[in-house]
């Protein structure tokens, strides 16, 4: 593997998983690996799991990891041709040849705007360093997608099945503030891959983008969706047809212990409890967040130790 930026990116994810799982047995028996190789982190955003779980990751193989909170100290220009007299210092095309000499792996995190439709899928910030630096690229989540959160759930899924072909929903929910599309478009990928009942429900308007949804089945009933349900993963996002916007505020769509019925609940953290997921789903043995969030130390190793091994 040369690069992780997307989930198909992995050559065999059902191995993938297993392998995780094997090596959440003894997560430090591959320290040697990453010996006097170095992870640069470039936070455009700021981060909590994230960083901490990816940070343990490669230190779990032995790596050393420098950490770069960008947000808007560092102004990057990432156009070609431009005449940079205004409020951008450097080009993307020297600081990702610099980082290059500096790191074995660099690792990025940067959100959409949410504004321009265009811009965001063109994911620029990903792709100029992907062009113009000579190591491997890691996405911690940029404007559509969230590959490391996304191999994080389907570990979760796998560790947690009780039936060979569980049944797994992806369900919106209220959020006051606008949200990206990346995990949802990511978890969607990963969920098409495998082999469970998979599909979706959210109000009419929140549909996501067709090509990566393509025919996974969407009901608009969110009750009726939830129906025996094994899993219910819980996730807002904004509209993508009237990008950026919200498009609804109900309510009735925040997941209840009644709807969840016997399923285990899942999210990605944080969540607004009350609003998104109640207390009496997340204070319950069903609610499976926190060993979820455990998992993405090791859904970032495994990624960090493939990348390690083709360097």
């Amino acid at each position: 593997m040369k690069k992780y930026t997307d989930i198909y990116d992995l050559e065999n994810i059902p191995r993938t998983i297993q392998d995780t799982i094997q090596l959440k047995k003894n997560p430090h028996q591959y320290e040697s690996l990453g010996k006097q190789k170095t992870l640069v982190m470039l936070f455009f955003n700021s981060s909590l799991r994230t960083r901490l779980s990816t940070e343990k990751a490669a230190k779990n193989l032995g790596m050393n990891v420098m950490i770069l909170n960008i947000n808007n100290a560092w102004n990057l220009e990432f156009e070609d041709g431009t005449l940079m007299n205004l409020t951008t210092s450097e080009h993307v095309k020297e600081a990702a040849q610099v980082l290059s000499q500096y790191a074995d792996i660099i690792a990025i995190r940067a959100f959409p705007s949410l504004k321009d439709k265009q811009k965001d899928t063109s994911e620029t910030i990903l792709k100029s360093f992907e062009k113009y630096a000579s190591v491997p690229i890691i996405n911690m989540e940029s404007s559509t997608a969230h590959p490391l959160q996304a191999l994080t759930d389907a570990i979760t899924i796998e560790e947690f099945k009780t039936t060979a072909q569980p049944k797994v929903v992806l369900s919106w929910a209220p959020h006051p503030k606008a949200l990206p599309h990346a995990v949802a478009n990511s978890f969607v990928k990963m969920m098409r891959t495998l082999n469970i009942d998979f599909s979706i429900t959210h109000p009419k308007g929140y549909e996501l983008d067709s090509e990566i949804t393509q025919d996974t089945p969407i009901n608009y009933n969110q009750k009726e969706a939830l129906e025996n349900a094994d899993f219910v993963y819980v996730k807002n996002w904004s509209s993508y047809t009237d990008y950026g916007k919200i498009l609804s505020q109900n309510t009735a769509w925040m997941l209840t212990k009644e709807k969840l019925g016997a399923a285990k609940c899942m999210h990605c953290l944080p969540v607004r409890r009350n609003v998104v997921i109640e207390d009496a789903v997340l204070d319950s043995t069903q609610s499976i967040v926190i060993p979820q969030a455990n998992n993405r130390t090791y859904a970032a190793q495994i990624v960090l130790k493939k990348l390690l091994e083709n360097l």
